[in-house]
C-alpha cells in the first residue's frame, strides 16, 4: 500500500513535530509513508472565504502531488474535510472535466489520522505510552464534516499510562473557525474562553485534539490565563512510547 503524508500548511510552518509524529507512528505500525515534496495548501482558506476560482490552481497542484497513492493520511480533520467535501465543488465550478475526474479518484482516499488507523489499519492499540491526565476536544470538522465519531477516543483509551477525563461541552466549537477568528474576534475569544473554562475544570495537564489550528486558538487562551495546561496533537500522543514521551 502506497501511503502519502499530507502534512498541512499549519503543521509544516508551525508544528513540524506533528508531521514527524505521524511518520514515526505509521512506520512503527509497519506502514512506509512518503512525503510528496510538491504538496502545498489544500485550498480550504480560499474556499471558506469565497475565492473558489482562485482555489483551482491549488487544487490542480494537490491532485498532481497525491496522484497514484492508495491512501493520503493527514493529521487534520479540517484539511481532510476540505479534500473530501470541498474539492469536488471547486472542480465542478472550474468546468475542467480532467480535474473533476482526478478529484473523484483522490478525494475518497484522503483520511484523517484516526480514520486511517481504525478503519484502514484496523487498530486502536498502537503501542503508545503517555503517563498524563488528558482531556480530548473533538474539532468541528472532524466531528461534523467527517464524522470521525469516537475513533480518537478509542485510540486514546488504549494508550498505556494515560488518564483520560471527559470534557464538558466537548462538542462545542472552540471559536477558531479559520478566518472566523479574524472577522469575528470578540465572539471567537468568548467561545475560546468557554472552552478553556471547561478544560481547566477537568484538572487535565494536557488537552488533545486532531487539529493544530484549533489547538493554537485554545492554547493561546490557556496561555494568557496562565493555566499551565498544555496542548498536544493526537498524533504526538499516539507516537509516544516509554522511550520517547512528549
Amino acid at each position: 500500500m502506497r501511503v502519502a503524508l499530507m502534512v498541512t500548511c499549519i503543521n509544516d510552518a508551525l508544528y513540524p513535530s506533528t508531521g514527524q509524529a505521524v511518520v514515526r507512528l505509521l512506520r512503527r505500525l509497519g506502514v512506509e509513508v512518503e512525503f510528496p515534496q510538491a504538496q502545498t495548501c489544500c485550498g480550504q482558506p480560499m474556499v471558506n472565504t469565497g475565492y473558489l476560482d482562485e482555489a483551482v490552481p491549488v487544487l490542480r497542484t494537490f491532485v498532481d502531488a497525491f496522484a497514484g497513492y492508495d491512501a493520503v493520511v493527514t493529521p487534520s480533520g479540517s484539511c481532510a474535510g476540505s479534500a473530501r467535501h470541498q474539492h469536488s465543488i471547486v472542480a465542478v465550478r472550474s468546468g475542467d472535466e480532467a480535474l473533476q475526474e482526478a478529484v473523484a479518484e483522490i478525494a475518497p482516499k484522503v483520511y484523517e489520522l484516526s480514520e486511517f488507523l481504525v478503519d484502514v489499519l484496523g487498530v486502536t492499540d498502537v503501542g503508545a505510552y503517555y503517563p498524563h491526565r488528558v482531556t480530548y476536544h473533538p474539532t468541528c470538522h472532524s466531528l461534523r464534516m467527517l464524522g470521525v465519531g469516537d475513533r480518537p477516543q478509542r485510540l486514546l483509551e488504549a494508550v498505556r499510562g494515560i488518564r483520560l477525563v471527559g470534557l464538558p461541552g466537548a462538542d462545542e466549537c472552540c471559536g477558531f473557525g479559520g478566518t472566523f477568528a479574524v472577522k469575528n474576534a470578540d465572539t471567537s475569544i468568548a467561545m475560546g474562553a468557554d472552552k478553556a473554562r471547561h478544560i481547566r475544570g477537568t484538572g487535565a495537564e494536557i488537552v488533545v485534539a486532531g487539529d493544530n489550528s484549533c489547538l493554537t486558538h485554545i492554547g493561546g487562551v490557556l496561555s494568557r490565563q496562565r493555566s499551565g495546561v498544555r496542548t498536544v496533537h493526537l498524533a504526538e500522543i499516539l507516537a509516544s512510547t516509554e522511550e520517547v514521551t512528549r
